[in-house]
């Protein structure tokens, strides 16, 4: 088992990498919980025992389910149950479990502690490590959430062998960012030491900068076209699938702006497709919408801002010139 530290001062707390790190549950639980408020969903079958009195809350499947009807629904239930400000909410599941339950779980009485038991490789190396969580609107991703952090993480990789091969792929395309901030020798290290390097990168960004006020910005690399082909709702893309699109995406616009050589962009398709991921945007992709719904994004300062490499490393470039970008997202159309 690896034990990776996420330095937050009082609010520290560790995240627990390897096979069966979900039966150490009872190890972390918060001092004093007395109940467990267990939210998962319905396919997602990973036991868990907290070891106090528990009950499991069942949310919908997938992006649609991530919205703030959801959010009100569990908390109705957990008021219903009688949880109180000194339990605990449990998040089992993916990308999409963690970010709804730990929003429930940051507005319930005004917070309470929660633990998150990530069960997809996207979970374990980014969506359950760092406090960040959220629900989509129909304008875009994440819109409403609060920073609040777990209790514990535990990714248990056991989890891991069971998952879709698309949904697997997907993580991928999250651990392939990592590359870029850090991560170089993912590729030489096994299934444990790869999800552990990435919360690791992630820790110490986090540590540095926990409520996104400049460098945790760089932990959104590549996810800014990513975020506008999921919100646009009509392209067949997973979320790191997005993101690996994105990653190309920001590697061309950087060399465009002067900031990187084409050795460096082909060091980014080079990543991806070793992860074999697309690089490409759908042959119907309609970059107008794409630049209006980047425009859109939560971290836009000053016009269209991206996460870009450069002389200094990746960091957040604001003010990029519209035209720029359109004919990138016009060079990248398959």
């Amino acid at each position: 088992m690896i034990t990776v530290p996420v330095a937050l001062g009082d609010r520290s707390y560790d995240v627990l990498v390897g096979r069966g790190a979900r039966h150490r549950l009872l190890e972390v639980l918060p001092v004093g919980a007395s109940r467990a408020a267990v939210v998962t969903q319905a396919g997602i079958d990973v036991p868990v025992d907290a070891g106090v009195e528990q009950r499991t809350f069942v949310m919908g499947d997938g992006e649609p389910a991530k919205d703030l009807e959801t959010v009100e629904e569990l908390c109705r239930q957990f008021s219903r149950w009688g949880l109180t400000r000194g339990d605990v909410v449990v998040a089992v599941g993916g990308g999409v479990v963690t970010d709804t339950a730990g929003f429930a779980a940051a507005v319930y009485h005004r917070g309470v502690r929660w633990v998150a038991v990530p069960t997809t490789l996207l979970g374990q190396v980014d969506a359950a490590i760092g406090g960040k969580t959220g629900v989509n609107l129909p304008e875009g991703k994440n819109l409403v959430g609060a920073f609040w952090q777990p209790s514990a993480v535990l990714c248990d990789t056991e989890t891991l062998e069971t998952l879709p091969p698309r949904e697997y792929r997907s993580g991928l395309g999250e651990m392939a960012k990592y590359h870029f901030l850090g991560g170089e020798a993912l590729a030489d290290c096994n299934l444990d030491e790869r999800v552990a390097r990435c919360v690791a990168i992630k820790a110490e960004v986090v540590a540095s900068d926990e409520r996104e006020g400049g460098r945790r910005a760089i932990l959104n690399y590549g996810h800014t076209l990513g975020h506008a082909l999921e919100t646009a709702g009509h392209y067949d893309l997973r979320h790191g699938e997005a993101v690996a699109i994105g990653l190309v995406f920001v590697a061309e616009l950087a060399e465009r702006l002067g900031r990187i050589d084409r050795a460096r962009v082909d060091e980014h398709r080079r990543v991806v497709a070793d992860y074999d991921l697309p690089m490409n945007l759908p042959p119907d992709a309609d970059t107008a919408q794409l630049v209006e719904l980047m425009g859109r994004d939560k971290k836009a300062i000053n016009g269209l801002t991206f996460v870009l490499d450069g002389p200094a490393g990746v960091e957040q470039v604001t003010g990029v010139g519209a035209s720029d970008v359109e004919a990138v997202l016009k060079g990248m159309a398959a």
